[in-house]
């Protein structure tokens, strides 16, 4: 039976990482891994994500962070996604990438903005004019 924490970690999964990517991961979760899937939903996200406190932009942020500095692609791309999602903006998200090269170190760096450029030509985000207007 679902704990109250794993129904708040299943709104906030969803909500970042979306619905159709999280019911794709639980309706494959097997014997073998569905106490895994069951707990990173509960404590991941209803234990942390779920606490409040801080907004889903700065774990978006922090995520991102930590993700870079663990060289742990696939996540940090999904987690780029979950960032736009939760209205982190292009410009925040190089300047995150940005901080990540000089305290990770450039390959982190460059390994951050290979995975964003994939993430934004997987979402048909243009990115050639962010600076359109801006001093």
């Amino acid at each position: 039976m679902p704990t109250e924490r794993y129904e708040i970690g299943l709104k906030y999964r969803k909500e970042v990482l979306g619905e159709e990517y999280v019911d794709t991961s639980l309706a494959q979760a097997d014997d073998f891994n569905r106490d895994f899937q069951e707990m990173v939903t509960e404590y991941c996200w209803g234990g942390s994500w779920g606490r409040g406190v801080l907004s889903k932009q700065q774990r978006s942020l922090l995520n991102l962070g930590m993700l870079a500095a663990l060289n742990r692609q696939h996540e940090f791309k999904l987690h780029f996604k979950g960032a736009l999602t939760n209205g982190v903006s292009q410009k925040e998200l190089r300047e995150v990438l940005i901080q990540i090269a000089i305290y990770c170190g450039i390959p982190a760096g460059i390994g951050a903005f290979r995975a964003a450029r994939q993430v934004f030509d997987e979402e048909g985000i243009d990115v050639s004019d962010m600076d359109a207007g801006s001093q």
